[in-house]
């Protein structure tokens, strides 16, 4: 009904954090490896795909309608509190999952940037 709220909330948090992240990483001095606004910015990139895939999704079910209160969940209170069980479950488990494939994705990829790093002074 309305899981794709708590994965856009958390992209909404994330974006504002890597804006300010970049402010910071421009007026300091230049670091090896992958910038921590970039890095954020992965994780904002996935988490708005994913709640536009589920938004979408849940217009094409008509959970979702352009008209006030856009969620037909809102209608009546008994499904009201099944859609914010279901944010609270669903959607939390969907943002921890996301931002958890993002952690490793951001190790990863720290692990390769290191090992070109050595590779590049080992000739």
């Amino acid at each position: 009904m309305a899981c794709f709220v708590v994965p856009a909330a958390e992209a909404v948090i994330v974006k504002a954090i890597e804006k300010a992240e970049n402010k910071k990483e421009t007026a300091a001095s230049p670091k090896k490896g992958i910038p921590m606004s970039v890095k954020l910015k992965w994780l904002s990139g996935l988490l708005i795909g994913g709640a536009v895939l589920l938004a979408f999704e849940h217009v094409w079910h008509g959970e979702v309608v352009p008209w006030f209160p856009f969620l037909t969940a809102m209608n009546n209170p008994g499904d009201t509190a099944e859609m914010l069980h279901e944010m609270a479950t669903v959607g939390t488990a969907m943002a921890v999952l996301v931002t958890a494939v993002w952690g490793v994705m951001c190790i990863a990829a720290d692990a390769i940037v290191k090992r070109t790093a050595n590779e590049v002074h080992a000739e």
